[in-house]
This record gives C-alpha cells, structure tokens and sequence, in this order.
C-alpha cells in the first residue's frame, strides 16, 4: 500500500494549506484503494470508500477505467460492497462522462441478463460522450436485431438526454459582487504567475483575486443562501485578456454549483457581469460552463441638451450612472421575460444572454453537451433512417442577397458544416465550422488534458490537419513544478496525436518555442480556421481564434468549433511611413485613431479586424494580428497580395522542414503533410486557379477606419496610465502616447525584447543598435538591464547564421544554456544583456518578472497589473510597450529617450517598413 501511504502523507500536506484531498487520476492508486474495500475489516476502508465514491476523477483517466470496471463487477455481484448496491453502482457510472464507463454500460446493456441491460440502457440514454468504438457497437447490435440497442438509439434520436433535463427556473435570484473597477483582466481571476497550479482546481481558487475578496464573497453567500453570486466589472469589460478556462473554473468554484456530487471541484453556472460587457473569448469560456455572462450597461456616456458628448478636462467622456450595482445589491434575472430586474423596477434587456444557444448551454450544463448530443442524435437519426426530429433550436442563419462577403465570412461559408445547402451565410449566422490548426500550450494543457479525459476522448480527430502542444509558456525556468507537469502533459499530448515541443521518447531537442510563432508557421493556407489555447492564437494567415483549454479540446476531439460569424471592420491605409519608423508604431497609431475617429467607442471589441496589409509577409504582419487581442477584437484576418502570400508561405514551409529534420513528425507524417498542402496552396495562386483571398467589394463592414501613416511622426507607446485618478481607465491598453509625452526624462528600470509581438527582424535591430552605439560612444552601456528571449529556436539558428547572434552574445553578461537550464527564477537583475532562452519569458509572468515597483519598458503584449511586474507600498510597477529601438535605447540611457536622440539612434539601421498596396484587395 504504498501509493496508498503516500497519498494520505500527501493529504496531511494539504490540509496544512487548507485544502482537501487531490482528486485521484491514477488506477495503481484506486487499486490499492479497492483492495482496502474490499477488505471489511480493513481501518482504512471507511475512507477509501469516501475516495472512490467521490474523490475519482471521471472520463478516460486511468482511475476512471479501474471505477468503471469494480462497478462493473459489483453490478454482475462479483464484487459484493454494502454501501454500493447495484442501483448506486449504475448512478456512478452515469456520472463518469465517458470512456471505460460507456464501454461497461455498453457492456451491460448488450448483455444477456435482461433486467441489467435495461438499468444500463437508461444510464446510457442520458449519456452524450460516445465515441466511434461506442457507435460502432451500437450499430453493430441494431443491425443484428438487437431491441436494447433499437430502444437507445430512438432515445437519442429524439435528444432525450437533452429534454429530459430541467428546464431553467424563471427566475434567477442573483447578489453583486464587484470584483474591480475597470477593466478586470483574467489574471485577477487566475493569475499567470500562478500557472503551474491550474490543473488543482482546489490549490488554484485560492489565488483569485485576493482572499480579502473571497471571504467577502462566502459573507454574501452566506447572508444571501438562496441567490447566486454575480462578479462584476463596474464601468469595464469583464474577462479581458484571454479566454482563460481556470478564471472561469475559479469564478465557477466561488460561485457556482457542483457539475455532480461525485467529481470534485468541478463547479458549472458562473454568473458574471459588465458595464461594457463580457469579452468575446472569455463569454465563449462562459458557456463552456453552462454560465450567464451580461452586458449591464450601467454607465453610459454623458450628453448635454444637444445630445453632444460631454468631455472631462483630459478630452475623455464623462460617465453616468444609469442603475447601481454596488456590492450587495439584488437583482433578478427573469429568463422567460429575458430581464434584468431590480425588484419589480426593470432594467436591461438580456435578449443577448439568453439567446435559443444560450438557454441550450445553460440548461445542459455547458456547451459540450450540445455539441456532442447534437452529433449523437445524427447518428441514431441516420442509423435509424429517419429525419432529425427538431429538438435543439435551429442554428440562425443570416443571409442577404446580393451583398457581398467579407474575408472572415467566405472563411466561414468554405469550412461551414451542417447548414442549408447552397445558402450564402453572413455575420450573425451561428456556424459550426471544421478546425484545421489547433495549438495547446503548456499552462493551460493539462487542462485541457483533463477536458479531453472527462469527455473521453483518445486520439485527435481525423479533420484536423496538425496540432501542437507547445512548452513556451515554462520554458524560462526548468523547476520542480515545470519537471513535474510537463513531461506527462507531453507525454499525454503526443499519444494523443500531437507535434509537440518536448519529445517524450528524448530523441528531439526540447523546443520552448513560442506557441503563436509555431502556429503561424504551420498555418499554410490563408482560408484556415485556427484554435489555440491562448488569446493571442492570432495568425496572420487563416483567421485564428484564442480559446479555453476546454474549446482546445472539443477542437482537438472534434475537429471542429461552433460560434457565430463575427462582424468585420475593415482597417486601409495610406500616407507613407517615416523613415524612422517601426511597423510596431503603425500598430500602435492603428489603435489610437480608432479610438479617436469613434470618439472613444472601440469598434474593434468582439470583432473581425480585417486588415488590407498587402505587403508584409506573415512573420511581420503578426506584430498587427498580435496586438488584435490587445484591442480587444475577436480576431483578425490579414489581406494579402498574391507575391507577399507565395513568400510567406515558403518561409513557412522551410520552418516546417527544419521540424521534420529534427525529428518532430510523428507516424502520420503530419508536418510532411502540411508542406505537401503548401505546395500546393503555392501552385493554385500562382496558375491563378485559386488566387489570395480577398473580400467581395460590395462586403458590408460594422465600421472602416483608414489609418494614416503621414501623421505617424514618432514611436507611439502603449502606457498602463497607473496614476489616472479613474481607476476604470488604468491598465486598459487603450492609452496610447507619443514617445514625446515623457519629455526624455521617464527613468526606465529594466527592458524587454521579446515575446510573440517580435520576430527575427527585431533580433537584427537589436545588433544593429548595439553596433551602432559601439561605434558612436567606442562601447556599450546599459544603465538598465536588457532582457531577450528570441521567439524560437529557428530564428536564433538564422541569426547564428547570419552573424546576428555572435554580435548579441558580445554585448551580453549571460546567455542560455540548454545544458544547464535554469533551476530557479532570477529575482534580481544586473545593467547588462540578458539572452534568455526561447520562450514567452517576462511577458508571461508565470516564473520570472521584474523586480516590484519597477517601470519596463517592453515589446510584449500584456500591461495588466501584476502580469510583468508587481507594486510595492511605495510605487506601483508598470510595464510600458513598444517598438524595440525604443527599448533598447531605453536601456542604454536608463530613461525614455528625447525624440531627437531616438532619431540619431536608429539612422542607418533596418527598421520593419511597410507600404500600403498599390491596388485593393478587393474581388
């Protein structure tokens, strides 16, 4: 009993930290709990009894197959345990979702005893987790004449496992909760520098938001018992950021219900809210969970008589309250009227929230359940030979003649699966659509190893051209929490199907490649659908979407994703870029001008950004789709000409053979495969049998903003404003100021160049610089220190050939080593070069950042509070973004620098250019 001892040691441990038993994932473990069952006498067995009821985690883990064959045994009475009759045995099985539990339900009811195979045929017609081996039988047993197997495919044929179900209450008594003003970033809901724990749902809810937070959240809970809390961003969008799966399963786990009474810490039906909303990905997340996310509207922007915005002293509009939602406050949802009510006073429509899908998540228990019924009653249906009877609400489909589609609808319409045959469908249509490139990365992967184990899945559906499971997001320090989840999260992923970063057999080199760089250069087909496990999955070829680790995985599983077609705003260009300008300036000004041509409204916010970028391949024009999440868009999808497309496409295909070369393709030849496709993407477009996607020219766009390069006449900085005395407009990504604002003299404490927003280019700027500065000044001097992570090991093998890497490693104090990894996060940092290891480093926050209360001066993405750098009592951290030549130059004098020394800096040196195109992209 071993396994056994160490798991009660373990179990003393964690009620130290105050928490419960870890769930049990492992059948050697279960053995020797099954053993001290079946055992009446042993003193354990009251206990184990506990931790096989409800301590097991369900789905295809190794524990749920050894649950699923003990109640097997004791439904047969092999097994005989008092305290599980055969009635219980079957409640148990109908809990496990999937796996072992359907193959012995399955087992059961095809079996010759009559009585049981009734009992399992009722379990398994409220089960929706069947795979192709389960299918297959039932098949297989109806053909044969088979009645139990006819009666459960007529149950799902009719989707009882869906209308049996309760309906919604009318009414949904809810308490607010205000969990931040502002903004509210999902790094207050699970905070990255807390990464490594999220797959210990328990451990990880103890880090959302603050514990001040959670006891005030159990006070409400506890003075209201019979209302739901509702968490809340007061004039802010909630959820920003990612997708995030953990920050819903913690807002879930303080506030919302147990999945079952027999999985642990699996809690459904968050209710959260926004003034301004719930953003897109994180609502997708939302209703993976079966929750209500609500747009609350309850600041609008203030007019006079005229009906003219009125404006604060900074230019900026003033807000007005329209109805309080301060902590404490009741409200009622009515789910049939669709309002939000405080007491009989109504206040907002919630048409939005409770839309026919939405009622159908909610009802379920989340969105896989319809996906996978939706499948399993096609089956039966077809199996059956009858029509589908109409059961789920139908899928909205938007079509108007003669108008035009944009670049995200014709995506749609090629990968649409299911909808009305020869139906042009346009934004607003709800579309279930095949996923072609599917990436997980290494903070949410176990994750999403968990959602594929609860939904029985085992291998990565056919329809997916190439996954990969990345290891960027730990790659900084090789700890003991890292050397304890990564090998068995690779290890999973790559039987699974999976190109994946570690190769668990050792004959690859480790790759901590940065997952969006990975994922651009096997994206080979501008017509691409992409789902990622990060919020920055934003190819600039194909339209990617950043997702939960569960949408991950219902992709991975599936081969396909469900949403509605998003609208699109089209972004032109013109002018001409200064020649002391960097793209990421033009990037930067993008965002800026929107805000100001839409007097503050961010147009781009849960939309397409369809960006007519022509010219720049694929590696450059991602420092544009990148930053798309930055403005809040649901995705963006880059235009290109046919030249620029054929030319990113080789880089990509010489990337993938590099992969190949090193060992990376697995049996199915996957990596192969995608070259193969690329050729011949190459081939069409140059034979002009399938030129570059462009839109329709009478395509209808929400907004179009043209941005003019000729006003653009210095760096543009993207500032987390930490001292704006309206905490709402902190840390939004929205305050954008010229490199002039600071006047030369902002002290700058620390520099960093890296993350997925840079790419080889910005490595060869940096030499350059550095040459440069030399060559001027007879050395180099950093008054700051400068931390590089190249984005992937491709690009530090072209710089090493190029001669690039040789003048970095020159100038720098310290450089990675693959041979000797880090053990341990740096906490302090010397005024010189830092060349750190391939990977998300700083930017992710998880294992290294700055030294608190420190300003950085950055080429990431994200400026959150907390996320690159902490606050002391003293100072508050704050993490400036922009180009690298104002980050190297930053470093070198210790301070922002004047516009003129910026201009010297950079003369002579290749800055990332772009020209608009000559003609329009337009069919």
């Amino acid at each position: 009993m071993n396994l056994y001892n160490e798991y009660i040691k373990e179990i003393e441990e964690r009620k130290g930290q105050g928490l419960h038993p870890k769930p049990i994932d492992s059948a050697d473990l279960l053995s020797e709990i099954i053993a001290q069952i079946k055992d009446v006498n042993n003193p354990n067995r009251e206990e184990c009894l506990s931790f096989f009821i409800y301590n097991t985690l369900p789905g295809t883990t190794s524990a749920a197959g050894k649950k699923a064959y003990f109640l097997k045994d004791i439904i047969l009475g092999k097994e005989v345990v008092s305290e599980i009759t055969p009635a219980f045995a079957f409640e148990l099985l109908s809990h496990m979702k999937g796996g072992t539990s359907i193959e012995v339900l399955l087992d059961l009811a095809l079996g010759n005893d009559a009585a049981i195979a009734k009992q399992a045929s009722n379990v398994l017609k409220t089960q929706v987790y069947l795979y192709d081996a389960d299918t297959d039988r039932l098949k297989e047993a109806y053909v044969n004449g088979n009645t139990v197997a006819k009666d459960i495919l007529e149950s799902y044929a009719k989707a009882e496992f869906f209308t049996k179900l309760p309906e919604l209450p009318e009414e949904i008594k809810v308490v607010t909760f205000i969990a931040g003003e502002g903004d509210i970033s999902t790094d207050l809901l699970s905070p990255g520098n807390q990464a490594h724990s999220r797959s210990d749902r328990e451990l990880h809810g103890k880090c959302m938001i603050t514990p001040q937070a959670q006891q005030e959240i159990q006070a409400l809970q506890a003075q209201h018992p019979d209302k739901s809390v509702m968490l809340i961003a007061e004039k802010g969008t909630m959820g920003v950021g990612s997708s995030r799966m953990s920050g819903v399963n913690n807002v879930a786990l303080w506030t919302g219900k147990k999945a079952s009474p027999y999985i642990p810490f699996v809690n459904i039906a968050p209710i959260v809210g926004g003034t301004n909303g719930i953003s897109p990905i994180f609502l997708t997340t939302v209703d993976v969970t079966g929750g209500i996310g609500i747009d609350l509207k309850n600041w609008v922007k203030k007019v006079d008589g005229n009906g003219t915005l009125v404006r604060d002293e900074n230019g900026d509009p003033i807000l007005e309250q329209v109805y309080s939602v301060a902590t404490g406050t009741v409200l009622t949802i009515n789910t049939k009227a669709k309002k939000l009510y405080n007491g009989d006073k109504e206040l907002i429509d919630l048409s939005k929230s409770f839309t026919p899908q939405k009622i159908e998540f909610i009802k379920a228990g989340g969105s896989y359940a319809i996906v996978f019924g939706k499948k399993i009653q096609t089956f039966a249906c077809k199996v059956l030979g009858i029509d589908i009877p109409t059961v789920f609400a139908p899928s909205k489909e938007v079509s108007h003649e003669g108008q035009g589609l944009t670049a995200v609808e014709k995506i749609f319409n090629k990968n649409a699966v299911g909808t009305t045959p020869g139906k042009v469908l346009h934004a607003g249509s709800d579309v279930r659509v095949e996923v072609n490139i599917v990436g997980s990365q290494d903070t949410t992967g176990l994750m999403t190893a968990q959602e594929l184990e609860s939904m029985a899945a085992k291998v990565i559906s056919p329809i997916v051209d190439g996954a990969y499971q990345s290891g960027c997001h730990t790659a900084s320090v090789w700890d003991k929490k890292a050397q304890a989840n990564i090998p068995k999260l690779m290890q999973f992923m790559n039987d699974f199907g999976l190109i994946t970063a570690r190769d668990p057999k050792g004959v690859y080199h480790p790759m901590t490649d940065v997952i969006h760089k990975v994922l651009n250069d096997i994206t080979i087909d501008e017509w691409a659908i992409i789902i990622g496990g990060d919020s920055h999955t934003r190819m600039s070829k194909g339209v990617a979407f950043g997702a939960d680790s569960g949408t991950v995985a219902l992709a991975l599983a599936t081969g396909e994703a469900s949403m509605p077609i998003p609208e699109s705003v089209k972004v032109t260009f013109k002018g001409t870029m200064k020649e002391y300008m960097d793209f990421r300036d033009v990037v930067h000004a993008t965002q800026a001008q929107m805000l100001h041509k839409f007097g503050g409204e961010n147009v781009f916010q849960g939309r397409i950004i369809e960006v007519h970028i022509g010219t720049l391949t694929a590696d450059q024009a991602f420092t544009f789709t990148d930053w798309s999440a930055e403005m809040k868009a649901k995705a963006s999808i880059c235009i290109s000409e046919d030249d620029t497309l054929i030319n990113s496409l080789e880089i990509a295909k010489g990337r993938i053979q590099i992969m190949i070369d090193k060992g990376m393709d697995n049996s199915k030849k996957v990596l192969q495969g995608l070259i193969n496709k690329a050729n011949k993407r190459i081939e069409e477009i140059k034979t002009g049998d399938k030129p570059a996607l462009r839109p329709d020219s009478n395509a209808k766009y929400y907004a179009e903003l043209e941005v003019d390069l000729d006003v653009i006449n210095e760096p543009m900085i993207a500032d987390p404003d930490v001292n704006n005395k309206d905490v709402s407009k902190r840390y939004t990504h929205d305050t954008i100021r010229p490199l002039s604002f600071y006047g030369g003299t902002k002290k700058v404490d620390l520099g960093f160049i890296g993350s997925c927003m840079v790419h080889k280019g910005d490595m060869k700027i940096l030499a350059q610089m550095l040459k440069n500065i030399e060559k001027h000044e007879g050395k180099v001097e950093f008054k700051a220190p400068l931390v590089v992570a190249p984005p992937t090991y491709n690009i530090v093998d072209e710089l090493k050939a190029e001669g690039d890497w040789e003048v970095l490693r020159k100038y720098s104090g310290f450089e990675f080593d693959d041979n000797a990894p880090k053990g341990t996060a740096r906490t302090e940092y010397e005024n010189m070069l830092y060349l750190e290891r391939p990977g998300c480093n700083l930017c992710m926050g998880n294992q290294e950042k700055a030294s608190k209360g420190d300003t950085v001066m950055a080429t990431s993405t994200r400026l959150f509070q907390g996320r690159v750098v902490e606050d002391t009592a003293e100072k508050k951290g704050e993490s400036l973004l922009s180009s690298t030549p104002v980050v190297v130059l930053s470093t070198i004098l210790g301070r922002t620098p004047s516009i003129e020394e910026y201009k010297k800096a950079v003369e002579g040196i290749n800055l990332t250019k772009f020209a608009p195109p000559h003609k329009l992209l337009v069919r």
